[in-house]
């Protein structure tokens, strides 16, 4: 079995049935190049200014990542708010929650010559041995071609029955191999790594993680953001960075525009 791959979302309930039962699916080209190359170009300065800074054993000692994506390019709602990976998330999270929320956004970038990366799995942050669903899932964006030279990323698929991320090799995965614009989606228990870049070209990507709306977020948009950069956004964006209460009595507030919650 290779890694599910669809044009679209025609048959969305194909394609959620799909990444339950392997945890994994690959969306071609859902976005175009022109979108693809401003926000590249938006975050050209940034991989240069702090891209270093999170390199580790873990993010690779050849990889540069840019953090809080959302102040650095106004492309970046084509892909958070992207209606394929709303109805993915509304799918496998909505069920356990009122609503969710982004837990993450990195931009990163494997320069030639980076090895695999540590195969892991997104949701580890989380005590999902508590849980019997899935916390979050992820969408990675292809901003150049992923092919397997380049280190498109490397997935376990469920039917191995790994579920252990030291149990797993490169061997036991699939690669996204997906032309630029596409996006694999994948659950917060797959486990998955970048690969190796054996060209002698970077390999971009965008990788937004979704989580459950009662859970903190990975990445502190209260403190990423300044209040004009929150301003500046749609009331869908502002919501989907965290910035709403759950339900009638989670992170709510005397004046809460979603609603007097405190009248009887």
């Amino acid at each position: 079995m290779s890694i599910a791959r669809y044009r679209n979302l025609n048959d969305v309930d194909q394609v959620v049935h799909s990444l339950r039962e392997t945890g994994a699916v690959i969306i071609e080209n859902l976005l175009s190049d022109g979108v693809i190359d401003t926000f590249n170009a938006d975050l050209r300065s940034e991989f240069d200014r702090e891209g270093h800074l999170y390199q580790n054993e873990f993010n690779g000692h050849n990889t540069l990542r840019v953090g809080g994506v959302t102040k650095y390019s106004d492309t970046f709602a084509s892909f958070l708010m992207h209606p394929a990976a709303i109805a993915l998330a509304d799918r496998v999270l909505k069920p356990n929650c009122e609503v969710y929320q982004v837990g993450s956004t990195t931009a990163i970038e494997i320069l030639p010559g980076e090895d695999a990366q540590v195969l892991h799995r997104d949701d580890a942050i989380y005590p999902t041995k508590l849980l019997n669903f899935e916390a979050q899932i992820s969408v990675l964006w292809a901003l150049d071609d992923f092919t397997e030279e380049n280190g498109a990323t490397h997935v376990i698929l469920k039917e191995t029955g790994i579920s252990r991320p030291e149990e797993a090799t490169l061997e036991d995965t699939h690669q996204a191999v997906m032309p630029k614009g596409s996006a694999v989606v994948y659950l917060g228990s797959t486990i998955h790594g970048g690969g190796a870049n054996n060209s002698d070209a970077p390999r971009k990507a965008l990788v937004n993680t979704y989580c459950l709306g009662w859970l903190r977020q990975e990445e502190n948009h209260y403190l990423t953001l300044t209040r004009d950069e929150v301003a500046g956004q749609s009331d869908e964006m502002r919501r989907m960075l965290g910035f709403q209460a759950h339900g009638p009595y989670l992170g709510v507030w005397p004046e809460d525009p979603d609603g007097l919650w405190y009248e009887t």
